[in-house]
């Protein structure tokens, strides 16, 4: 599996503590997991993210965020951020956008 590791390991220290996380292969990278729900990840050498589809024109407008559409068909509520735009404070912020969001979806069994 070909993903940027330096960056999942940036990821494993900003959930180290927090409960219900977990660490799941997917997407053909590596996904965040808090109680079930996916909140970010890696791909390639980018950020998954996650968050409320109602804030899409404020994450896309980010020069450094494009589209979630590894399937072909961009998904709502979701996108990438390039590596350039997680480097030192920008990984926080985006960590705090989907969390945000995937904390406010009920937990999946």
């Amino acid at each position: 599996m070909a993903y940027d590791e330096a960056l999942s390991k940036r990821i494993d220290h900003l959930i180290k503590g927090k409960k219900g996380f977990t660490r799941k292969e997917m997407f053909g990278g590596l996904g965040y997991l808090l109680n079930g729900n996916m909140c970010v990840g890696v791909h390639k050498n980018d950020l998954i993210i996650r968050f409320d589809p109602k804030l899409t024109g404020e994450v896309t407008s980010d020069k450094y965020v494009h589209p979630f559409d590894i399937t072909g068909r961009p998904m709502k509520g979701w996108a990438l951020v390039s590596n350039e735009g997680v480097k030192s404070e920008g990984l926080s912020k985006w960590f705090e956008v989907s969390l945000k969001f995937v904390k406010s979806l009920p937990a999946k069994k």
